[in-house]
């Protein structure tokens, strides 16, 4: 499979992800998507949380993958404005499986909707680790407060503190593990999302041992906070269709950019820099499926973002062709409605990232 350099760009493939690939590394024009770029590739996605917890006990212990125990599940967050975290997860990971398939991933789910049961913490990371997915990404919103709390915002990874009990899992976390999580942090900062400003969040990395996802599973793992639901920016953003196709957007791209030019690399200094939280937030862990084996990923260089430039109506029409299927999607209530006067703006813009995609404009 060839491998591609990344453009910030690519996370637009949310919106067209069957028509669109980044220009290669040589710097050849951008290409046109067949659908197999990600063929035999493998994505495991943890829409953190659950529906309903009817019949389980969420303070069942279970192994924290440590050597000791914490609680099964948490119920999750709810945003300023009402919007349980598990439906924000829920949504936002139905856009990126979306796309990952159209680019021809296989993608497997930790929980199979948004209103039962979505399994226990050590359940979903033994599900991912069966899966043998090339990455896994827990997919979670955050919260600091039951009411607003205007001075805490931004999204952050959770890297779990090395070295993991378990071997595979410490490989996988200390390798693929990290890279994904900085090229996921990357992709945010470069969509202009900020990092958090609390709970020892370091540009945008939080050092845990108290989190048990990334110590028990066993192939690589990106833990995604978005946002705090107890910020009003940030909660306005996590609860709006056009906000969750934001943040769908960012963790496509983060997901690809590993696939495509991943290199498992050795735990980088910057980790060792970054202080471990003394008092954290509640952590949103969730469930999923499969095993390990993960394979060496060839290294390319990594591309700076596209400049674009406004395309003209016939080709804004073209791309809005484009958004049929995805807006199409089921379960994302309100999604069919995305391109009206009010957020016409941000469709253009993603629009305009096409365009410079397709054209090749801005360089690798």
């Amino acid at each position: 499979m060839n491998r591609f350099a990344i453009k910030a760009g690519l996370g637009a493939c949310v919106l067209g992800a069957s028509v669109l690939i980044p220009a290669q590394v040589s710097a050849e024009p951008a290409a046109t998507a067949t659908g197999t770029e990600l063929s035999g590739m493998t994505v495991f996605l943890d829409p953190g949380h659950q529906g309903s917890s009817e019949g389980h006990d969420l303070a069942q212990q279970v192994n924290d993958g440590r050597g000791n125990t914490k609680d099964c599940q948490t119920s999750g967050m709810t945003s300023l404005g009402g919007v349980p975290e598990h439906t924000i997860n829920w949504n936002v990971t139905q856009l990126v499986k979306s796309s990952l398939e159209s680019l021809g991933a296989k993608v497997v789910l930790s929980r199979q909707d948004d209103t039962g049961w979505g399994g226990c913490i050590d359940e979903r990371a033994r599900a991912a680790s069966e899966s043998n997915a090339d990455l896994a990404v827990s997919i979670h919103a955050d919260s600091t407060a039951q009411g607003e709390d205007a001075g805490k915002h931004g999204f952050h990874m959770i890297i779990p503190s090395l070295p993991i009990p378990d071997e595979k899992a410490d490989a996988a976390q200390s390798g693929g593990g990290l890279e994904a999580s900085k090229m996921m942090r990357d992709a945010y900062k470069s969509d202009g999302f900020v990092p958090a400003n609390y709970a020892g969040v370091n540009d945008g990395l939080q050092t845990r041992a108290d989190v048990a996802g990334p110590a028990l599973t066993q192939v690589p793992l990106v833990f995604v906070e978005m946002g705090n639901g107890s910020n009003k920016e940030d909660s306005a953003q996590l609860e709006s269709s056009d906000g969750q196709l934001k943040h769908a957007i960012t963790i496509t791209t983060g997901i690809v950019t590993y696939l495509l030019t991943g290199s498992e690399t050795a735990p980088a200094q910057e980790l060792a820099a970054a202080p471990a939280a003394t008092t954290a937030p509640e952590a949103s862990e969730d469930s999923a499926s499969s095993t390990t084996t993960t394979t060496p990923k060839a290294t390319t260089p990594k591309s700076t973002n596209p400049k674009s430039t406004a395309p003209d109506s016939a080709q804004l029409s073209e791309l809005m062709e484009m958004l049929a299927p995805l807006l199409e999607v089921q379960g994302l209530d309100g999604l069919q409605d995305l391109v009206n006067d009010k957020n016409l703006g941000l469709v253009s813009d993603l629009a305009s990232t096409l365009m410079a995609v397709i054209t090749g404009a801005g360089g690798n």
